[in-house]
């Protein structure tokens, strides 16, 4: 196992364990803290600031079993391959590879991509990326009307666990893996999205907001919860 400290000293213990784990000092912890990054598969440990190394190394020995047992519950990592099914905005497609084509293409519940066979994955990543930016920007507009607000700026980005954000400028950002989620599941992220817009919070007033906009939000809000993690087995 190695630790990485903030200070970028690394500490090699027991590599029989199989995994590495990271070390975060935090100025404002009281006390260690566990948890798994389902983005980068990694356990990462808080600790106080002032919390030893052999302490912080005993506290992953100590939970060796739990850090094993979620870490192999996690998705095992995908690549967009020829044949690939994927849901995009709701719909099921295809991933067909045409080397003779040139981009991509979605016709005939096909995803088309052309180019070298090697380049498929990244490329499947790109199309999904625009399409997301494309697809999320005229709904969240759109959505945003319905309340009498406007969107300043959709941003697409690769997160690490945050599915959307929206800051006090009214500039959106989204994940673009929830381009893959189940329709219902992306209505529910833009209304709430865009419901902060309007509340810069998480009230009364605000889940208000997002009911209106969406009645199933509910069942939206715990598909996240329960299987947006899966969404991060694509690379």
């Amino acid at each position: 196992m190695k630790i990485t400290l903030l200070s970028g000293k690394t500490f090699n213990y027991s590599e029989a364990l199989g995994f590495e784990i990271k070390v975060v000092k935090s100025n404002t912890a009281r006390r260690l803290n566990l948890r798994i990054d389902e983005r980068y598969r990694l356990p990462v440990l808080t600790i106080p600031r002032f919390c030893s190394s052999r302490k912080a190394l005993a506290f992953a020995e100590q939970h060796r079993d739990w850090i094993q047992n979620m870490l192999a519950r996690l998705p095992q990592s995908q690549t967009f391959a020829d044949g690939t099914e994927i849901s995009v905005a709701g719909q099921l497609f295809i991933v067909a590879h045409n080397p003779a084509q040139r981009g991509a293409k979605i016709q005939d519940g096909r995803l088309t991509i052309g180019g070298d066979l090697e380049f498929l994955h990244r490329r499947v990543c790109d199309f999904l990326k625009k399409y997301a930016g494309e697809h999320l920007y005229q709904r969240s507009i759109n959505t945003a009307a319905k309340i009498g607000c406007t969107v300043r700026r959709v941003t697409i980005k690769e997160t690490k666990s945050r599915w959307g954000s929206c800051s006090t400028k009214n500039n959106i950002n989204y994940n673009w893996r929830i381009i893959l989620a189940p329709e219902y599941v992306i209505d529910y992220l833009v209304c709430h999205e865009v419901s902060h817009l309007k509340h810069p919070d998480h009230s009364a007033a605000f889940w208000q907001c997002v009911g209106k906009l969406c009645p199933n939000w509910k069942e939206g809000r715990q598909w996240l919860k329960i299987k947006g993690k899966d969404l991060y087995r694509w690379l």
